[in-house]
């Protein structure tokens, strides 16, 4: 199973969700490293959670991935009223963690 089919995977069993995307961005950050990963994740579970509780949901659920070599997560969570207020999901930042190899 890859990495991105474990991410959903994980996240649909653990959420009731209305929308959930997983983007592989690896290619942007490290060649040939399967780590950079963008989740847009929409749940009534996020309803009264400021964004770092929301952040900290999902890492505890992907925590085993994260030991595994899984680097960086751009998270953006929302209620499903957040969602359908959101114009556009902003875009992941630039990696800052040296895992860039040619």
């Amino acid at each position: 199973m890859s990495r991105q089919t474990l991410i959903e995977s994980r996240l649909q069993e653990a959420l009731p969700l209305s929308h959930l995307e997983v983007l592989n961005e690896s290619h942007n950050h490290s060649a040939g490293h399967d780590t950079h990963y963008k989740v847009i994740a929409v749940s009534d579970a996020f309803a009264g959670l400021r964004p770092v509780a929301r952040h900290q949901k999902l890492y505890a659920l992907l925590a085993d991935e994260m030991q595994k070599g899984l680097h960086a997560l751009a998270l953006h969570l929302y209620t499903p009223e957040e969602w359908n207020q959101a114009s556009v999901v902003p875009e992941s930042p630039a990696c800052r963690g040296g895992s860039k190899h040619g």
